[in-house]
């Protein structure tokens, strides 16, 4: 997820933090200028993924650098092939722990502590070996100029473990999914209801009793826009797709980018693109696309007359069709898909401060405890009346609309199109009109065949 281009985030292109830092004469050329008004081309936006992908493998030098020197070897020094290894742990512990420099210097003082308290840390070493590793096929099968010597004896340059640290940065996200994994699977157990909301209740009866994940403070929860609390009744929620998607849930926070769990709804919309073909659909392709398609356990999606209500009423409101890339659609996909798509909230409505940047983000024992108590108080005196789920779960629908692309040609005014026969029927009267006098009183009439426009009279350009 790179800084500046992260979701619900207002955009202001002058400010997306990697590029205004970074390169900031091509930001101002590229965003700052003609292309922010006129829009982008597709080579435009293949040159700045390129960059962006340039830039991130270029920050990566100055962390390396200070393991290194942590570890007090030159990067000129040529490294075997355990030694390489080595320094791609110590960089896994600086990369993965971020700003934390204290919690980094206990780690690596004490290889007790970093064996036992790291999470999965076994793991971790076998997959820096495995990057390593992968260095090594490359390098045999296309051996710079000068350098197959040093592949033979497995030797290695600061170069070389600057290229493995840009392999880790690419393939950590897809390793580390299946932890994501897990939690969902963890969350989707306790949503009996298949809402895609757990009780926040249960959210922090799981943390206190199973797992050390769910522990996040109701403030980070509320500022992260991962609680629901648009029903009284029914108490605060948390959406399961929206804490996924969390930045407390983004394993390495840099100033740059974070690593954070998969995004399953952009396969989703992937597909509506697909089959649509458009940036618009009707109501019926979408209904046609969707209910073709199938959960994660293969059932088939059954769309209730509330959301094929809701869609119409979308489509209504834009003249009979749906912006694919808007808000009220993504709404509409966390409700047909509540474990995959995310509820998108308003554009700086949510924060995705990382937990050291938030502060206090841990939630107390005490305070996990209490709302366990109340949620089994509200129970056992019946409060809660869950025989009409759909309603509960959309009471926090909202009509406002954002939309992510540029509709101006699509979302013409009904009247638009209209306009220029509308305009050319009157004229066509004026001029019936004007003839008419002509033929009723003969040679005497003076007749101007010009509109007068402001005191002066118009030039023929201005006929339809």
């Amino acid at each position: 997820m790179i800084r500046g281009f992260e979701p619900f985030r207002e955009v202001n292109m002058s400010d997306t933090g990697i590029l205004s830092k970074q390169i900031p004469q091509y930001v101002d050329r590229m965003l700052g200028g003609k292309h922010a008004q006129e829009g982008f081309s597709l080579q435009d936006a293949t040159y700045l993924v390129a960059t962006l992908e340039q830039v991130i493998f270029d920050s990566e030098t100055h962390l390396l650098e200070k393991v290194y020197d942590s570890l007090r070897i030159a990067p000129k020094t040529t490294l075997s092939f355990d030694r390489i290894k080595s320094i791609m742990e110590a960089y896994m512990v600086h990369w993965m722990m971020g700003d934390d420099s204290k919690s980094i210097n206990i780690l690596m003082k004490n290889r007790t502590l970093l064996e036992s308290a790291f999470p999965h840390w076994q793991n971790l070493k076998e997959f820096v070996g495995g990057r390593i590793k992968t260095l090594e096929l490359q390098r045999m099968r296309k051996p710079a100029s000068g350098e197959s010597g040093k592949t033979l004896a497995q030797q290695y340059s600061f170069d070389d473990a600057h290229k493995v640290v840009g392999g880790i940065t690419k393939t950590f996200q897809s390793y580390w999914e299946s932890e994501c994994d897990t939690m969902k699977e963890q969350l989707v157990a306790m949503d009996k209801k298949g809402t895609g909301r757990v009780h926040l209740a249960d959210f922090y009866g799981t943390g206190m009793d199973k797992d050390w994940r769910f522990g996040e403070s109701e403030q980070y929860l509320r500022e992260m826009g991962v609680l629901d609390e648009s029903n009284m009744w029914y108490g605060k929620q948390v959406m399961i797709s929206n804490y996924l998607q969390a930045s407390s849930n983004c394993i390495v926070t840099t100033s740059h980018y974070m690593v954070c769990c998969g995004n399953p709804c952009e396969g989703i919309l992937s597909d509506i693109e697909t089959e649509v073909g458009s940036a618009m659909a009707s109501p019926s392709q979408i209904f046609e696309i969707v209910g073709n398609m199938t959960t994660e356990d293969d059932d088939p999606i059954q769309l209730s007359p509330t959301l094929v209500d809701q869609l119409q009423r979308v489509a209504d409101q834009q003249g009979g069709k749906v912006p694919l890339h808007a808000r009220l659609f993504s709404q509409w996909l966390h409700y047909v898909f509540p474990h995959e798509c995310t509820f998108p909230h308003k554009a700086g409505s949510v924060s995705m401060a990382s937990p050291l940047e938030f502060g206090d983000y841990v939630a107390s024992k005490q305070d996990m405890k209490k709302q366990v108590r109340e949620e089994k108080t509200k129970r056992a005196q019946g409060q809660q009346n869950e025989t009409d789920v759909e309603t509960f779960v959309m009471s926090q629908w909202s009509e406002e609309e954002e939309l992510f692309a540029d509709y101006s040609v699509e979302l013409k005014a009904p009247w638009a199109s209209r306009q220029p026969l509308a305009i050319g029927g009157v004229l066509m009267l004026v001029i019936i009109a004007l003839f008419g006098s002509f033929s009723r009183y003969g040679r005497h009439a003076a007749v101007s065949m010009e509109l007068p426009l402001g005191g002066h009279a118009s030039s023929k350009s201005h006929w339809v």
